[in-house]
């Protein structure tokens, strides 16, 4: 049977036209914005390269014990296991084994640390995983802070929004490396004390200084995509049926703000990490315990007679720096909707 439109009918009812199969159903098929991020970032070649270089760092700071047991060596000579200093540099405090002065070993690959004796491949692991802790803490700290303060100042509006915007703009405007000199010391002097507690305090500190001084970009830029979102119709439709207003911030606003705090996060680990090495090297950061800012100020000395001991930290910082970069640049140009590649 044939209506007078041209369609058959079977028992009653009309046909359903043919769905799209294969490939031309797949390329139907909507993709969610994250979708659409995540296979721009497969298909890029700089962020792959970046994203193995960043892993196998990041694998290396979390394996540090198990390398410096594989190999034999200690960052420091407290374990009763270690050489004593005197079996490993001679009268002058050059190293007694491996490079520059020494033929490659397996005991000791990057050589020995003047003076003290230690390796300076567990100075390496070690300071990598201490850097990479300072710059994750802190920058989780200061996304928390930056995002909850943005949302507040953007949603409230009014004298709320005033203040907040008031003391955002406050902080951009103080000089980061003279804060981090007068607030480091001060919080060391209140909270450090023996040698063990003079490293926790140096380390908490140097997440504090990097912590106030980090988080006020990310709270700009969130208070300023929170000021469009707040007119959109579903954000009014929420507050007319009367949606509590922490449930309008943190499941209304918030999962619309993915794009933009990824971003930032990408970008920010980078400037922390940098920062970290930066603040050590001046000796504002970590003296006791590793890190690569405090091996690279130790290292300034042999520039020029053991070149080893200083440009391995600089290159590692280098590498960890420009993979942060390139990769926050990549995931940046992902999540934006005007990018077209």
């Amino acid at each position: 049977m044939t209506t007078p439109m041209g369609t058959e009918v079977l028992d009653g009812f009309e046909e359903e036209p043919e769905k799209p199969r294969g490939k031309k159903a797949k390329e139907l098929t909507g993709r969610s914005p994250t979708r659409i991020a995540f296979e721009r970032l497969r298909k890029d070649k700089v962020a792959i390269v970046c994203a193995f270089f960043l892993l196998l760092l990041v694998l290396i700071a979390l394996f540090a014990p198990v390398i410096t047991k594989a190999f034999g060596v200690y960052k420091d000579l407290d374990d009763p296991n270690a050489p004593t200093p005197s079996e490993m540099t001679a009268g002058d405090g050059y190293p007694l084994f491996g490079p520059p002065f020494e033929p490659f070993t397996w005991d000791h690959p990057l050589g020995i640390e003047p003076q003290t004796g230690y390796d300076n491949l567990a100075l390496l692991v070690y300071g990598l995983r201490t850097s990479l802790e300072v710059a994750f803490l802190a920058t989780l700290v200061a996304t928390i802070v930056g995002v909850s303060l943005g949302l507040v100042a953007g949603y409230a509006q009014g004298w709320v929004d005033s203040v907040l915007s008031f003391i955002i703009d406050f902080f951009l405007s103080f000089p980061f490396v003279l804060g981090a000199l007068a607030l480091a010391p001060i919080m060391v002097s209140r909270f450090g004390g023996s040698s063990e507690s003079l490293s926790k305090a140096q380390f908490f500190a140097l997440i504090g200084v990097l912590v106030f001084f980090g988080w006020m970009g990310l709270a700009r830029l969130i208070r300023g995509q929170v000021l469009s979102l707040r007119e959109r119709e579903f954000i009014q439709a929420a507050r007319v049926i009367g949606v509590p207003t922490r449930a309008i911030l943190f499941k209304e606003l918030l999962p619309n703000l993915v794009a933009p705090i990824v971003v930032a996060v990408s970008l920010a680990l980078p400037g922390f990490v940098a920062a970290e090495a930066g603040l050590s090297f001046l000796g504002i950061g970590l003296s006791e315990g590793t890190s690569l800012g405090k091996t690279i100020n130790s290292a300034r000395n042999y520039y020029d007679s053991y070149p080893l001991y200083l440009f391995v930290p600089v290159a590692t910082v280098m590498i960890l720096v420009v993979a942060l970069n390139l990769l926050g640049d990549s995931v940046r140009d992902a999540f934006d909707p005007k990018t077209r590649r």
